[in-house]
């Protein structure tokens, strides 16, 4: 599960577990096995979501 880090003068982090990586690797894989090119998987990524569940 993904941690957020609050940063009180920038940025918040956002720690993720090895799960998470690879769910995010398996989606891409996936997007660009299918796809011919660079500019194509750009596209395919940018109309999927991906999600990180926040740890409480």
């Amino acid at each position: 599960m993904a941690v957020i880090i609050e940063n009180m003068h920038g940025r918040r982090l956002i720690r993720v577990s090895t799960d998470d990586v690879i769910s995010i690797v398996q989606t891409y894989q996936k997007i660009a096995c299918e796809s011919s090119n660079y500019e194509e998987i750009r596209q395919k990524l940018n109309k999927n979501e991906l999600y990180l569940p926040e740890d409480f």
